[in-house]
């Protein structure tokens, strides 16, 4: 069985992202997954080539970095000529209705007078991603999973009309993790491509910003250290990263601690710790820019290998070559 996941370079691998997923796909992950960088997905807004090139070669070391197979390791646009046909193969069997019902499409163009054609078809892309690979398990959360069952109305409908050439896929929920929020607004979560960066801790970020960040997150007035995410959602998220870092329930953190200074400086120093081996593994990485470039060659070809033949019976079924 093949499983499938993937990250966005938006911006640069942060906390959530390590603890949320990336780790996850060190410890559960086989040759046979796929844990692919999507630099297409990236550019369906604005974007800047240069940083986008470096963002994509970051993700794919700290991945590695993080233990993840680098057999199962693939940037998206590596396929790109696979992707682009595939992709234009499943437009075919969309509706436009079938995108634009899309939930992020909706919030994302809210508002806007001009967005780009990318931002309606991209799940389209993301189908493709699914179906090239016939991948069976897509762990995503509740933003993603309307574009697992589109992926699955797709292939039913794409088997039903030309010939059985697709996998079923299946959004899973994947493992319960820290609901890492960010540490100047919990109210939201942490994100890659947040506009203010001080609430967000980066794997790269060396020692002593990731405890300055930590030290000036976001508590309240109340100065009692419990886990209760809706009367106390600062102090609950310091306590959600401490018990990931450490594997403790948090709620058991919480009663060992005496103050808000004790739990900012205990989860400084988890997190730290926490990534301290990953930062120096990546920042080897790429400092060896020839290695890096083989093991995302081996990727793309093992990933190649995988679904010529599937590409190729989609293009034959639908009356192509």
């Amino acid at each position: 069985m093949i499983r499938l996941s993937g990250i966005t370079p938006s911006g640069p691998v942060q906390l959530g992202n390590y603890l949320g997923a990336i780790r996850r796909w060190a410890a559960e992950g086989t040759e046979r997954d796929v844990y692919f960088i999507g630099d297409l997905h990236a550019m369906t807004t604005s974007h800047n080539p240069s940083r986008l090139r470096a963002l994509t070669r970051e993700q794919v070391a700290v991945l590695i970095a993080a233990g993840v197979d680098p057999r199962s390791v693939a940037v998206q646009s590596d396929l790109v000529r696979e992707l682009g046909a595939l992709t234009w193969l499943l437009e075919c069997t969309c509706t436009y209705g079938e995108a634009a019902r899309m939930i992020q499409f909706k919030e994302k163009s809210a508002g806007r007078a001009s967005v780009r054609l990318s931002l309606l078809t991209y799940p389209v892309l993301m189908a493709a991603d699914i179906l090239l690979q016939g991948a069976r398990e897509v762990p995503v959360g509740d933003d993603q999973a309307q574009h697992v069952e589109l992926a699955r109305v797709l292939a039913r409908r794409f088997n039903g009309t030309y010939g059985e050439v697709f996998v079923m896929p299946h959004g899973v929920v994947p493992t319960a993790a820290a609901r890492v929020r960010d540490l100047a607004d919990p109210s939201r979560k942490m994100a890659k491509s947040s506009p203010d960066s001080a609430g967000t801790v980066f794997v790269l970020d060396p020692p002593d910003l990731v405890r300055r960040k930590i030290r000036r997150a976001v508590t309240d007035e109340l100065g009692a250290v419990r886990y209760a995410p809706d009367t106390q959602p600062g102090v609950t998220n310091l306590l959600e990263i401490l018990g990931a870092c450490t594997a403790k329930d948090p709620r058991d953190l919480a009663d060992s601690l005496s103050g808000y200074a004790e739990l900012k400086e205990a989860t400084a120093d988890a997190v730290v710790e926490e990534l301290r081996g990953v930062r120096e593994r990546t920042q080897a990485l790429l400092d060896d820019p020839a290695e890096l470039d083989r093991v995302r060659a081996h990727g793309a070809q093992r990933s190649r290998e995988r679904s010529t033949h599937r590409l190729e019976a989609a293009l034959r079924v639908s009356g192509l070559g």
